[in-house]
């Protein structure tokens, strides 16, 4: 087993199910302003950079004049409807409660307000030392100073820090700050893009992180 000091656990596809509640917000505003809808697996797909980068692509580059009106829509929206089918995956609870006494944080690219929100409504934002989101600081995953100031915060080294995340950019942050990195490959994000990152570890269920992490 892998002796961890701190878990940085990612938000959207990772601690929680949020597809269905971000593609609805994403069709309500491409709806709103006239444009066609988009099928689920494209939105998820463009999921990840946060909610600037989310709207960009979901507009597309013929529409690129709208994104100021449609963040507004999008974060209205979401704002009334991010818990309507968000829900925690299985295995979190366990996994989370397990590791009582280790250092938690989660590390979102979501807008903090959301990120925040939705943790508490969830009733996991007792297992936490900090919650981050996307505007927190000035930089976003996968930038190395978001693990680096959390590991000098809570002096702990690098080989004893671990980040779980089912997006490209959570692995990504692992090997920039030089943690290890496990993928969740059941969450918003296709396996095989995961896969062809090569994170350190894998998991198909966060209950799976007791046999591995002590």
């Amino acid at each position: 087993m892998i002796k961890i000091d701190l878990f940085i656990f990612d938000l959207d596809g990772t601690l929680a199910d949020t597809g269905s509640d971000i593609v609805a917000a994403v069709n309500y505003t491409l709806g709103t302003l006239g444009l066609s809808k988009l099928d689920d697996k494209k939105i998820l797909g463009y999921v990840g950079d946060g909610v600037q980068e989310l709207i960009k692509r979901s507009l597309g580059p013929d529409h690129r004049d709208a994104v100021t009106e449609a963040l507004l829509l999008f974060r209205a929206y979401y704002r009334e409807h991010m818990l309507d089918k968000t829900a925690l995956y299985p295995g979190v609870q366990e996994c989370l409660a397990h590791f009582t006494g280790k250092r938690k944080v989660v590390i979102s690219n979501k807008k903090h307000e959301f990120t925040v929100a939705i943790v508490q409504a969830l009733g996991i934002a007792g297992y936490f030392d900090d919650i981050v989101g996307g505007d927190f600081w000035p930089y976003m995953k996968p930038d190395a100073r978001l693990a680096e100031y959390y590991l000098q915060k809570y002096e702990i080294t690098r080989d004893k820090a671990v980040i779980v995340g089912d997006g490209h950019n959570d692995i990504l942050l692992a090997k920039n700050a030089g943690i290890v990195g496990c993928a969740f490959l059941n969450g918003l994000v296709e396996r095989e893009r995961l896969l062809a990152l090569k994170p350190d570890i894998t998991c198909e269920n966060l209950a799976e992180l007791k046999d591995i992490f002590c």
